[in-house]
């Protein structure tokens, strides 16, 4: 794979510029939200953190290069096929609590920036707990068919205006997997993207935040803009919840620009 053998050749000296475009791609994919345990004080991307959906409780990987519990040791491709396709390194499959179906559409030199990014950081040991499934999920076995029908999420393609902000809201950030209704086998409903879902991927409802709902309820690309940044709407108040993550981890670390795109492509 050429892309692969280039990035291998261009970290082998990763230099400052590599690193902090990785941390920044890093935070808009949201990376440190969903595998940081901050309820019991665990290590930033260590993982165990206990992500509540409606088929069960799914304990979040370690993603610092530990090479025992951890990413150390992965491959680019190894890297690649988890991030873009839910495989392990060892064949196994992830369940779609892992927003990979959403991180497909991300580029390879993306993806592995924020691998980039991951190794440099200082490896930690953990040991996270096992998934607690509903009784109706089925067990890995099924994983492989699934993907094959639902993996990944099929998105019309983007006018050029509209197309760092569908990639940021699509896949970077994967907003969908929050805000867009899921079926009863876990594929979101695309034909009602981003209008809202009463059982997000945490468990708890989402609003709306497509076009129509947003512009119904008064929201300029400004207000979107701000709300972003800081997580106040247009009335005064802060959101709450587990958007507070998002603002404080995901959004608030994004460059005005891309704020900006976000805002023009969900109020288009």
């Amino acid at each position: 794979m050429l892309l692969v053998q280039a990035y291998a050749a261009e970290r082998d000296d990763a230099d400052d510029e590599l690193l902090a475009r990785g941390e920044y791609l890093t935070a808009a994919a949201g990376c440190v939200s969903c595998h940081t345990d901050t309820e019991n004080d665990g290590a930033p991307f260590a993982g165990s953190y206990p992500l509540e959906t409606p088929f069960g409780t799914f304990y979040t990987p370690n993603i610092t290069p530990d090479i025992e519990t951890g990413i150390g040791g992965w491959s680019d491709d190894e890297f690649l096929a988890a991030i873009k396709h839910g495989i392990a390194p060892d064949g196994s499959r992830y369940y779609p609590a892992f927003p990979y179906p959403s991180y497909a559409g991300m580029s390879d030199a993306d993806v592995l920036l924020i691998k980039t990014y991951l190794e440099s950081l200082a490896p930690v040991a953990t040991s996270v707990p096992a998934d607690e499934l509903r009784w109706f999920v089925p067990g890995g076995w099924s994983l492989g068919i699934w993907q094959q029908l639902f993996a990944p999420w099929e998105y019309p393609e983007a006018p050029e205006e509209h197309a760092r902000g569908a990639y940021l809201v699509r896949h970077l950030g994967h907003c969908g997997e929050c805000h867009t209704p899921r079926n009863l086998a876990g594929q979101l409903q695309l034909s009602r993207d981003l209008r809202g879902s009463p059982k997000d991927s945490a468990g708890s409802s989402a609003p709306p935040i497509d076009a129509a709902s947003l512009r119904e309820g008064g929201w300029s690309a400004g207000d979107l803009e701000f709300f972003l940044e800081i997580g106040m709407l247009p009335d005064g108040d802060f959101a709450g919840g587990s958007m507070t993550a998002v603002i404080d981890d995901n959004t608030g670390k994004l460059t005005a620009a891309d704020r900006a795109a976000i805002a023009r492509y969900l109020l288009r």
